[in-house]
């Protein structure tokens, strides 16, 4: 329930450590469908704002009804209880939680002084006073306008949880929250029989490694759906060096024993999409490319649509390479096996 702070400038040290070390993503933000159930006050601005995808932003101009606008969770006030309170029901169906981030960005003098998160798991949406609340992480001290890294020293839990309570003492507001977990999912070992997308965030999947991710975060490929727009996809820069490529390295839920078919989707790259890409599969994430085998060799790609390429090969593969020639952007890839 102690958990490690890290600084702002430590962010990639703390991420990096979340996805290589627990193989955790956040599990309750809004682009993987999480969803606020309820909360004790939103006075000044809305809770949902907490689990919004991009970062908060700032308009000193503009005003509501009830005050001055924030892009975050802000309670009136002079709170009569010890703290304000909001449930979180995860996007995912289940995860084991190692770490937080809070964001107080632009909350400055009316930021929340202290949270502390707990966890639940239950078939039907919990209330404020369940009893079977648990302790995630303890009550913590919080600055303004800035970002807090907390890491469990207990490492990752061992119970499962799929809804989640963020507190802040006494009120204040808070512009975002990430919640880290492992995700849990039973049904990877029951349906054995049925081909799952395995790169699918929800399933396990996570985005290890990446040579660049300059317009659009790696992680967008495994979320669910096609997306709205180019803002959720993974994008990269125009290269200029003769014989580039781009590449991302995908950590897949489970390890295969057969791949049916693999997707490439650029829904919404109309004049940016892969000139070519090529996908390979390895066990192991490898440095040396004989390790790597060849599903898809280098094939063109064309704007906004799904690519299917049929592999239907058995296989022990827990690392699929995906390169872009030269470079561009892909919206979602699906890993359709057993």
């Amino acid at each position: 329930m102690e958990v490690t702070k890290y600084s702002d400038s430590e962010e990639k040290q703390f991420l990096d450590k979340i996805v290589s070390k627990y193989h955790a993503v956040d599990i309750i933000g809004e682009k993987l469908e999480g969803s606020i159930v309820s909360c004790s006050d939103e006075w000044f601005a809305s809770a949902e704002n907490l689990i919004k995808p991009l970062a908060p932003i700032r308009d000193t101009t503009r005003f509501t009804p009830s005050g001055a606008w924030y892009d975050g969770w802000e309670t009136r006030r002079h709170n009569d209880n010890e703290y304000d309170w909001v449930i979180i029901q995860m996007g995912v169906a289940s995860a084991q939680i190692i770490g937080a981030e809070i964001n107080t960005a632009f909350f400055n003098g009316n930021h929340a002084p202290y949270i502390s998160v707990q966890g639940i798991y239950k078939e039907s949406k919990p209330d404020e006073d369940d009893p079977s609340w648990e302790d995630l992480i303890d009550k913590t001290e919080c600055g303004p306008s800035q970002r807090h890294f907390l890491l469990r020293k207990d490492g990752l839990t061992k119970q499962k949880y799929n809804f989640v309570k963020l507190k802040m003492y006494p009120d204040g507001g808070i512009a975002r929250f990430r919640l880290y977990g492992k995700v849990v999912l039973p049904q990877l070992e029951d349906n054995e029989q049925d081909n799952i997308d395995l790169a699918f965030v929800g399933n396990g999947g996570i985005t290890w490694k990446y040579s660049d991710q300059h317009f659009g975060s790696a992680d967008n490929l495994l979320l669910p759906g096609r997306g709205h727009d180019m803002s959720d996809g993974w994008e990269t820069k125009r290269s200029r060096t003769p014989n580039h490529t781009d590449w991302v390295i995908i950590k897949l839920g489970k390890q295969t024993r057969y791949i049916d078919k693999i997707i490439i989707d650029t829904a919404h790259y109309k004049g940016n999409f892969p000139q070519y890409i090529t996908i390979h599969g390895c066990k192991e994430d490898s440095q040396n490319e004989n390790e790597w085998v060849q599903f898809v060799a280098k094939s063109k790609t064309g704007p906004d649509k799904e690519h299917v390429y049929t592999i239907r090969k058995d296989c022990s593969i827990s690392y699929i390479k995906l390169t872009i020639i030269p470079d561009g952007g892909v919206k979602r890839i699906r890993v359709w096996g057993k």
